[in-house]
């Protein structure tokens, strides 16, 4: 499976894998025997019930047309109509526990269904859904032809993102947080991400030279020194946690 970072718009890098080919055959596979139940349903009620067989065979070609498209609604629609009330997910989708978000990172909307949806005419209906599979295929994100006109993925729910591979941080979540360093916001979202990752590798290694050197490179991006009732280690966690708390609520 492909690997998709998704930077939100708050700046949280996200890490999904693409969903797994066999998976989204099992997903359209459950989605599709939904529509054949729909399909089997409402001809037993009108042909078998209510037995309307004759009067259809009575109607011109364009009368019958209309009918089947009326009655065929709930089926051309229903991936459509799925996918933007339910958050990128049909009934399948739920299932295999597999989502369609936007790789670069913005909420989906209706018109990035809409176009998934269209471009299903190409991608699924012309030769029995084999363009749809070159493209997974061959595509880096696994996208079908849909997901690249509309900048979207379909990604697997199945693996966990860890919040410590991003720069934010759980304890700030609190509305009670008292920020030290006001200047922190003179470093920018790479800055904290790099200083973050050095950090946790420097504490696990009780590398206490590396951690100097980080305590020194933002004393200077920040032209602030720490306080001195703190150690660099407090410092540097202090700086991580001010600038999250800063920039959540800018």
């Amino acid at each position: 499976m492909a690997e998709i970072q998704i930077t939100t718009t708050q700046n949280v890098n996200l890490d999904f894998k693409s969903a797994e080919l066999n998976h989204r055959m099992l997903a359209w596979f459950i989605d599709f025997l939904i529509k054949g139940a729909y399909i089997s349903i409402v001809a037993y009620v009108l042909f078998g019930l209510l037995d309307l067989l004759k009067s259809f065979q009575g109607l011109d070609n364009w009368s019958m047309m209309a009918v089947v498209i009326v009655l065929g609604i709930p089926v051309i629609f229903y991936t459509l109509v799925m996918e933007a009330f339910f958050n990128g997910q049909t009934v399948g989708k739920k299932v295999m526990k597999l989502k369609v978000l936007k790789i670069d990172g913005y909420q989906t909307g209706f018109i990035d269904f809409f176009i998934r949806w269209i471009m299903r005419i190409v991608d699924l209906n012309m030769f029995s859904g084999i363009i749809a599979l070159i493209f997974i295929g061959s595509s880096k994100k696994g996208q079908r032809l849909g997901g690249m006109a509309s900048g979207t993925a379909v990604v697997s729910l199945r693996n966990k993102v860890d919040i410590s591979h991003t720069i934010l941080d759980e304890t700030i979540s609190t509305n009670n947080y008292q920020p030290t360093y006001p200047s922190v916001v003179r470093l920018s979202d790479n800055d904290v991400r790099i200083i973050k990752e050095n950090f946790i590798r420097a504490k696990a290694k009780k590398d206490q030279d590396l951690l100097i050197k980080l305590r020194e490179k933002v004393v200077i991006v920040m032209n602030k020194e720490p306080l001195p009732e703190q150690t660099t280690e407090q410092f540097l966690d202090t700086v991580i946690k001010d600038y999250n708390y800063y920039t959540q609520n800018m």
